[in-house]
C-alpha cells in the first residue's frame, strides 16, 4: 500500500515510499535470518571439524551463491520450484498452488542465495576455536552436543552475530533472485529493491534516492551494531 497526501512536493515525494514493500521485505529478512541460524548452524559445525576427504565440494557447494549471477540461481530456483519439479508438484498437491511467484518460493530462494552469508561467520568462528578446549570438554565427560551448546556456541558469538547479520542485511538487498523466483506482486513478492527499480523505470528518482537512502542507512545500522556488538564481546572475553 503507497501512502500519498495532497502537499508540498516534497511531502508527496517522501510519501510516495512504498511502505508495504518495506515491511514484506523485513519480514521476509527475519525470517530468512532466522531459518539460516537453525540450518547454518550445524551446516558450519560440520563444515569445521569434519574430516571428510571430500569435503571441499560441499564448501564449494555453499559458496556457490556468492560467485553465481543471481539471475542464473533465480532461473534454477524457479525450476525447481515450479510445477514439473518434484517440489512443486507436491506443494501444488498439498495447498493447491504452486510455489514459484509465493512469498514461500520468496524464502526458499533467499535462504540459499543468502546461505554463505550465514554458514562462512559461523564456520570460521568454529574453526578458531582452540581444540584443546573441545578435548578437555569431552575427556570430562560431556557430550557432543552439550559441547557444542556449552562450549563452541558461547566462544563463537561474534562470528554467529555476524553470520545472522549478513544474511539479514544481504536479504533486504536482495534483486536478481527476488525478481525470477518471485516476480513484482504487490503485498506478495514485491520487495524495496524491486520497488526502487519501478521507481527508476518510472524515471522517478528522487523517491527512488529516498527509498534507497531509507534501506542504505538501515544496512548501516545494521553493520554498525555488528561491529560494536563484536568488539564488546571481545573486549569481556579479554578481560576475563
Amino acid at each position: 500500500m503507497k501512502f500519498t497526501y495532497i502537499g508540498s512536493r516534497g511531502n508527496e515525494e517522501l510519501n510516495s515510499m512504498d511502505w508495504q514493500a518495506f515491511a514484506l521485505t523485513i519480514r521476509l529478512a527475519v525470517l530468512v535470518a532466522a531459518i539460516l541460524m537453525v540450518l547454518g548452524l550445524p551446516i558450519a559445525y560440520w563444515l569445521a571439524y569434519s574430516r571428510w576427504r571430500w569435503k571441499f565440494l560441499a564448501e564449494a557447494v555453499v559458496a556457490l551463491p556468492i560467485v553465481l549471477p543471481p539471475t542464473v540461481l533465480g532461473f534454477y530456483v524457479l525450476v525447481a520450484l515450479g510445477p514439473r519439479s518434484p517440489l512443486g508438484r507436491w506443494w501444488e498437491t498439498l495447498t493447491g498452488h504452486t510455489l514459484a511467484f509465493t512469498f514461500e518460493g520468496l524464502v526458499i530462494g533467499s535462504i540459499i542465495y543468502s546461505l554463505p552469508f550465514a554458514v562462512q561467520p559461523f564456520a570460521s568462528s568454529f574453526s578458531a576455536i582452540d581444540p584443546r578446549l573441545i578435548a578437555a570438554s569431552a575427556t570430562l565427560g560431556a557430550s557432543r552436543l552439550r559441547t557444542f551448546f556449552r562450549v563452541i556456541l558461547p566462544l563463537s558469538v561474534s562470528g554467529v552475530v555476524t553470520g545472522v547479520a549478513l544474511s539479514f542485511a544481504h536479504t533486504m538487498g536482495e534483486f536478481g533472485v527476488v525478481l525470477m523466483v518471485g516476480g513484482n506482486i504487490p503485498g506478495v513478492t514485491r520487495t524495496v529493491s524491486i520497488d526502487i527499480y519501478d521507481k527508476v523505470q518510472a524515471f522517478n528518482f528522487t523517491a527512488a534516492n529516498l527509498t534507497a537512502l531509507l534501506l542504505l542507512m538501515i544496512s548501516f545500522a545494521i553493520l554498525s551494531v555488528v561491529y560494536a556488538l563484536n568488539r564488546r564481546v571481545w573486549v569481556i572475553w579479554r578481560w576475563k
